[in-house]
């Protein structure tokens, strides 16, 4: 059995796809209110963005207990998709309004918005740019002063093309996508879209510890202090701190 840390994945990036079984490391409370879309740390801190018509927020998360620390809400006729900070402000996605909105992330001040020219699904940085997916096989870097695209990239495995990229997380140079309906992970060089890893966490959250209300496997944080990536799910119990096993 070989455990391997996010940063020893990013290492084999000349290899053939690998694949991974994720096994779990802790598993912490996760609120069932919260339909996740965007998952991701910032200064040690874990925040979440949450979807759904009315039911929408954008919360940082005490990890131990599930509960929101602050939170903002957001008007019913928005469906908040990703999230993420870059350079001390907060970008949240919407889903079919086509607007990316701009915080302050201390105190959530609001600063503007953004038009963005397709539906919002994931958000992620790569600490200069911003890394979006909209549910097909691309993968679009932002200028995140407009939000004007800079370049796309499509993402491959093993030669076919990969649709329904969802969440995103951007790890030690490779971008981690989850696949919409899906409980797997992508591991992506940023620069071919080439597939290089393939993570599956169908085995983290049995399935007679789900209710009828849990909804698909979605978010990915990677907390940059030890290296640890955390998922969850839609509506699920648990958010769970995991180590990829090859398999």
């Amino acid at each position: 059995m070989l455990l391997l840390s996010a940063a020893s994945v990013s290492a084999r990036a000349a290899e053939p796809v690998v694949y991974y079984r994720a096994k779990m490391v802790a598993r912490y409370p996760h609120d069932i209110s919260s339909y996740t879309q965007g998952l991701f740390f910032h200064d040690g801190r874990l925040y979440e963005s949450t979807g759904q018509y009315g039911e929408s927020t954008f919360r940082e998360v005490d990890m131990e207990t599930g509960r929101a620390l602050q939170r903002l809400d957001f008007d019913a006729g928005y469906f908040v998709e990703g999230s993420v900070v870059l350079d001390g402000r907060l970008y949240i996605l919407t889903w079919t309004n086509r607007l990316c909105f701009v915080y302050e992330l201390d105190g959530l001040k609001y600063l503007g918005q953004f038009f963005y020219p397709h539906d919002g699904w994931g958000l992620t940085t790569d600490g200069t740019s911003l890394i979006a997916s909209e549910g097909s096989s691309y993968i679009y870097f932002i200028d995140p002063s407009d939000f004007s695209i800079e370049r796309k990239v499509q993402v491959f495995l093993n030669g076919k093309p990969v649709n329904y990229l969802n969440e995103l997380e951007y790890i030690d140079g490779k971008i981690w996508a989850n696949v919409y309906m899906t409980e797997n992970i992508l591991i992506i060089d940023p620069d071919s879209g080439n597939v290089e890893g393939v993570v599956d966490c169908s085995g983290l959250y049995g399935k007679n510890e789900r209710s009828s209300r849990d909804d698909v496997f979605n978010g990915i944080a990677f907390d940059g202090r030890d290296g640890s990536v955390y998922v969850t799910g839609k509506y699920w119990k648990y958010l769970y701190k995991i180590e990829l096993e090859e398999m």
